[in-house]
């Protein structure tokens, strides 16, 4: 570890992976003292990414203690392509990224975080990516000694989490009646809901990404899905936030057959569906997954208080059925003034690479189709 000093805080650079896997009591106690942590800033879903997705020497996660207690910390590591960058743990399977703040030592914390950060980056641009409006990151942007820029990121969609039956009259009249009459069959059905414990999550994920597969072939299921360190993470993390109760994975059997499964995140903030997989019969039985799956995870927020129930990153046309609260995440890039130049170049290079991708997407609606099937040649 490197060190510093602010004031009555000491700030540290944790590189070796050792020291990290130690910090998950300390760790813990953070994130239940941060009011805007999401269920990605765990340390059992960053330091199991580090495991299945880290590279030897690139570890750069921030430390700010006040005495013994940590109060702040930032999960990073070092990359070097396109440029020399500190980027989020997590990369790009991780919905959220945010720095992590204890709320009563906040105006101390944060400053020490920036000044912290800026000795770190002395020779990187500092690319904090999917910060969530209202994080704790945006606070070290305001405070950030160097230079900055803002660009906005992945469109995520939110609801309230209230009863089933409001969330229904929130949809058109038809809709709803749509909704009422699928939810009949689906009940008349006899799906059952079952919550995995932490013992039989390997089996449960083991299940959930074979569903996945089969619920998206020949309609581009995403290749890292089906890698085997996505399997590890998911299962290693699953188990671990499971027993923390930081996430839940829930299988829901026909005729005693698991036939869906959904893996949902959880934080004091909000209650997330990050992955679910369902067998495609189920159409055949006019069952409606995605409604199924919303009633259930919209009870349980309720019944936690869980403020919010998130869909996660993306704006599929399944989701605006409910009218959620669309909320945009934003880009933060941070630099020295001595990188200044570097920051802006890297800043054009985004917004032209963004640019071309909004243009294709106008002048060529085939492409996500032709996407679709390139990912599908890529995962057989």
């Amino acid at each position: 570890m490197t060190r510093g000093s602010t004031g009555a805080l000491t700030v540290t650079l944790c590189r070796d992976p050792r020291q990290f896997a130690a910090l998950e009591e300390s760790w813990n106690r953070l994130v239940r003292n941060c009011p805007t942590a999401t269920p990605f800033q765990s340390h059992a879903w960053l330091h199991s990414w580090w495991l299945s997705y880290g590279k030897d020497g690139r570890l750069r996660v921030l430390l700010v203690r006040r005495g013994e207690e940590l109060v702040g910390a930032a999960a990073l590591m070092l990359v070097h392509r396109p440029l020399p960058r500190l980027v989020p743990l997590g990369g790009p399977i991780t919905d959220y990224f945010d720095v992590l703040v204890a709320a009563e030592y906040a105006g101390q914390v944060v400053p020490a975080l920036a000044n912290g950060l800026h000795r770190a980056a002395r020779s990187a641009v500092v690319d904090l990516r999917e910060v969530r409006p209202g994080a704790a990151a945006e606070a070290l942007y305001e405070a950030w000694p160097g230079v900055g820029a803002k660009a906005a990121d992945s469109t995520c969609m939110e609801l309230p989490a209230l009863p089933f039956d409001q969330l229904v009259k929130r949809m058109p009249a038809s809709g709803a009646q749509r909704v009422r009459a699928k939810l009949r069959k689906t009940d008349a059905a006899g799906i059952e809901d079952h919550e995995v414990t932490e013992r039989e999550v390997p089996q449960a994920v083991r299940t959930l990404l074979r569903l996945h597969e089969k619920q998206w072939r020949g309609r581009g299921v995403t290749p890292e899905h089906l890698r085997p360190r996505f399997a590890e993470h998911l299962t290693r993390a699953t188990r671990r936030m499971v027993r923390a109760g930081e996430g839940r994975l829930t299988e829901f059997r026909l005729d005693g057959k698991v036939v869906a499964a959904n893996v949902t995140l959880l934080s004091a903030a909000l209650s997330g569906g990050y992955l679910y997989g369902a067998d495609p019969d189920l159409r055949e039985r006019k069952v409606d997954v995605a409604t199924l799956l919303l009633r259930y995870e919209a009870g349980r927020a309720l019944e936690e208080g869980r403020p919010v129930v998130s869909f996660l990153r993306g704006n599929e046309p399944y989701k605006n059925h409910w009218r959620p609260e669309t909320v945009v995440n934003q880009r933060l890039l941070l630099a020295t003034h001595a990188l200044a130049p570097l920051l802006r170049l890297y800043e054009s290079q985004i917004t032209g690479r963004e640019r071309a991708v909004d243009a294709l997407r106008e002048a060529l609606p085939a492409a996500r189709d032709w996407r679709a099937r390139l990912n599908e040649l890529r995962v057989r």
